[in-house]
């Protein structure tokens, strides 16, 4: 019987496998971990240890080769107990137990029971399909190193030798200073010079401009007569609505379609779902509102309504 079989399909739902009059095997979460020297990330998983004072037979691993091996209880039972005298014989000769995919089990120099957990195989379900990443170190302040590296091999140093086979170095350097120190005052004498042109140009510009403008306030001299406009606002906190429309150029159309039948209509704004709103006509007074309302109903569409609000 493979035992070390059933004992693995179990680590993956159970924290606790225990082999009757033999021992547990245990297994506990560890999170992610990453490896100070390799870069390597390790995913989440379930590690495994092994506690030989743990013998209790709680049913589980019984019935589950009872229910595998299609088998009654005592059955599995009794094959549990063979082999495991089987592996107390191997043990008490010296040898090691390899459970494929769970750990090694040997005696060691006290008669106990030394468990070496195996890694090929992650139980925790969680962490399905997440492998080893090995992640390349980050180098920072690489262009510094450099920099460093180049002054270190090509130091630029001037000997007292060179300074004094080569005099002419400090009557050149004279020689700069004083063709920064005139050419700086030239720079200086020049755009104050253009700055001056530039003031007297605007104010000559500033100057034949007023004429202009002068001239050509009094070339008007029969002013047109004043236009008086008669335009009628449309008041009221009672508007009769004929629709709301998603598309602004529709209430457009609406509205124009509204004035043509003889209706004050126009847009009152969008409201609250994004939608132009167009009314009939604005009354101040409920009463005629309703009244109108009637008409318009009775008399071109059944689903104009009432909107009581105050417009900006």
């Amino acid at each position: 019987m493979q035992l070390e079989h059933y004992i693995s399909d179990l680590l993956y739902r159970y924290e606790c496998v225990t082999v009757p009059n033999f021992g547990a095997f245990l297994s506990q979460r560890v999170p992610a971990t990453v490896h100070e020297t390799t870069n390597a990330f390790y995913p989440p998983k379930k590690s495994l240890a092994f506690n030989e004072q743990i013998q209790t037979n709680d049913g589980l691993l019984v019935s589950y080769i009872a229910d595998v091996e299609k088998i009654p209880f005592e059955a599995a039972s009794l094959k549990i107990e063979k082999r495991v005298k089987s592996l107390k014989s191997c043990l008490t000769q010296g040898e090691t137990l390899a459970f494929k995919n769970i750990g090694d089990l040997k005696l060691n120099t006290e008669g106990k029971i030394e468990f070496s957990p195996s890694y090929h195989l992650n139980y925790l379900t969680d962490a399905f399909g997440l492998a080893q990443y090995t992640s390349p170190k980050i180098s920072r302040e690489v262009y510094k190193e450099e920099v460093e590296t180049i002054e270190n091999v090509v130091p630029i140093t001037v000997s007292q030798e060179k300074r004094k086979a080569r005099p002419y170095f400090k009557y050149a350097a004279i020689a700069l200073i004083a063709l920064t120190i005139t050419g700086f005052g030239a720079s200086k004498y020049y755009v104050d010079g253009v700055a001056a042109h530039n003031e007297i140009a605007q104010e000559e510009a500033n100057l034949a401009l007023d004429n202009e403008v002068q001239e050509a306030t009094f070339v008007i001299s029969n002013p047109l007569p004043a236009i008086k406009l008669n335009v009628t606002k449309q008041s009221g906190n009672y508007h009769l609505v004929a629709g709301a429309y998603r598309v602004e150029a529709n209430s457009d159309k609406k509205v124009e379609q509204l004035i043509a039948e003889g209706f004050k209509a126009r847009k009152i704004g969008v409201n609250q779902y994004g939608l132009h709103q167009v009314a009939y006509n604005s009354f101040a007074n409920r009463d005629e509102a309703m009244k109108a309302l009637n008409t318009i109903r009775q008399n071109s569409n059944r689903d104009a309504w009432l909107l009581v609000k105050k417009l900006d």
